[in-house]
């Protein structure tokens, strides 16, 4: 994604959000504990609302994350850390 999408997504997030808000993540990632580990991990334990959903043949899982962002540029912060975890589908 280069510079000017990042922007324009940004530009949308605050468009639709009031900073701080809560934020819905959505991730579909294999059905691996270590994949799920990783994308919990991105996230406050003690603040994060995340619940997780195993596809009907159980090979993938989706993960639901629910956390309150101060602003645009760390909801795109969490994106960039989660696509680095192989076989992560960010929705």
């Amino acid at each position: 994604m280069d510079n000017s999408d990042l922007d324009k997504l940004k530009a949308a997030l605050d468009h639709v959000h009031d900073w701080p808000s809560v934020y819905p993540f959505k991730f579909i990632v294999p059905s691996d504990n270590q994949k799920i580990a990783q994308v919990e991990a991105l996230f406050n334990s003690e603040t994060a609302e995340i619940t997780l959903r195993q596809s009907k043949n159980g090979k993938y899982t989706s993960v639901s994350v629910k956390e309150i962002m101060t602003n645009a540029e760390e909801v795109l912060r969490y994106y960039d850390n989660a696509r680095k975890i192989d076989g992560l589908i960010a929705l």
